[in-house]
C-alpha cells in the first residue's frame, strides 16, 4: 500500500514514522523547512515505547502525483482548506483519504471536495507533541488508530491499512461502526478540551482542585447526552474509560488544544467545543461547561488576534 502522510507533526509524524520504521511504503508531504530538517536529522521520536530516529522520504506540494493508495490526513481543522488543496493531486483516481482530525465537522467538507466514497472514517488516540527542533514526543503508552468504512463493512483498502499497522507498535483497530467510534472519541475529547482549557491545567491539577473532579464528570455527562440525542449513545466501556481518564489523580495529560493555547497558537475551539455547544442547545442539554469553555476560547482568540498575548512565558 502506497501511503502519503500529510505533514510530519505530532500526529502524522508519529504514526507515519512508525509505519516507515516497519518498512511500509510511506512518503511525507511537508514544507521545505521540515524537509531539510528530516533530511538532516531523520524523523525523531521520543517515546516510552521506544525512541527512534527514522530515515524518511518526503515530497513538497508541487511534487505530489496521483500514485498513492491512501492519504493519512492529519492537519488542524483551521488548515482544512489549504490541506485539501495540497493533497488534491494525490486524490485523482482510486486514492482514498483517511482523516485523523478531531471532531466530526470536517467530513462534510471532505465529502464535498473528494466525494463521500473516497473519505474513510478515522480517529486516533495519542498524547504527543512536536518540539521546536522537530522531535516528536510521545507522552504515554496510548497510541491507537481507529478506522473503517463509514457505511460499514470491510474493504480491500481498509484491510490493507490494517495489515500495514499490524507490523508496527501502533494499536490499529478496524471498526465495523466507525461513526459510533467517532462520536465516542468526540464525547471524551470535548470534555477533556473544555475542562483543561477552561481551568488551564492537566487532569491531575484539575482533579486536585476543589470541584475539579465534579466538573470533569459534568462535562463528560453532558457530551454523552448530546451524542445520545444524536443517535450515538456512548457504550458503557467508553464511558468508564472516560471517567477514569478524566479523574485520574495522577493524570498528567491535557488536550492538545490547551498546549496550543498556552503556546499562543490557533485553537480548534469552533469545530470541537463550539460544534458540540450548538447541539447541546438544539437538544436542550445542560450546556454550562461547554458554554463557559467556548467563551473562554473565543476570548483567547480575540486577544490573540489583537496581538495582546504575552510575548514570553511566566515571569
Amino acid at each position: 500500500m502506497r501511503l502519503l502522510v500529510l505533514g510530519a507533526g505530532a500526529i502524522g509524524g508519529y504514526f507515519g514514522g512508525r509505519l516507515a520504521q516497519s518498512g511500509a511504503d510511506v512518503k511525507f508531504l511537508v514544507r521545505p523547512r521540515r524537509r531539510e530538517q528530516l533530511a538532516r536529522d531523520g524523523l525523531v521520536i521520543e517515546s516510552p515505547l521506544g525512541d527512534a530516529r527514522i530515515p524518511v522520504r518526503t515530497v513538497l506540494a508541487e511534487e505530489v502525483r496521483s500514485d498513492y493508495d491512501l492519504v493519512l490526513f492529519t492537519c488542524k481543522a483551521y488548515d482544512l482548506d489549504s490541506a485539501m488543496d495540497a493533497i488534491a493531486p494525490a486524490m485523482r483516481g482510486d486514492c482514498a483519504v483517511l482523516p485523523l482530525l478531531n471532531g466530526l465537522a470536517h467530513f462534510e467538507r471532505l465529502d464535498a471536495r473528494f466525494g463521500r466514497a473516497s473519505v474513510i472514517g478515522g480517529t486516533c488516540q495519542i498524547n504527543s507533541t512536536l518540539k521546536p527542533d522537530g522531535t516528536i514526543v510521545h507522552g504515554d503508552s496510548l497510541q491507537r488508530v481507529i478506522f473503517g468504512e463509514r457505511g460499514g463493512g470491510r474493504s480491500a483498502r481498509v484491510e490493507a491499512f490494517a495489515e500495514a499497522l499490524a507490523a508496527t507498535p501502533v494499536e490499529g483497530s478496524l471498526s465495523d461502526d466507525i461513526e459510533q467510534d467517532l462520536w465516542e472519541k468526540l464525547v471524551f475529547l470535548c470534555a477533556l478540551a473544555s475542562c483543561t482549557c477552561l481551568f488551564r491545567g492537566n487532569v491531575r491539577e484539575i482533579v486536585a482542585a476543589p470541584g475539579g473532579r465534579e466538573a470533569m464528570l459534568r462535562a463528560l455527562a453532558a457530551n454523552a447526552e448530546i451524542a445520545t440525542r444524536e443517535g450515538h449513545a456512548p457504550r458503557a466501556q467508553m464511558l468508564e474509560f472516560g471517567r477514569k481518564r478524566l479523574t485520574d489523580p495522577e493524570g498528567l495529560w491535557s488536550a492538545s488544544m490547551l498546549r496550543d493555547l498556552e503556546a499562543g497558537h490557533r485553537v480548534e475551539g469552533d469545530p470541537i467545543v463550539g460544534w458540540m455547544l450548538e447541539r447541546a442547545r438544539k437538544h436542550g442539554v445542560d450546556d454550562t461547561m461547554l458554554s463557559l469553555a467556548y467563551t473562554h476560547l473565543k476570548a483567547y482568540e480575540n486577544r490573540r488576534d489583537a496581538g495582546r498575548l504575552p510575548s514570553s512565558g511566566r515571569k
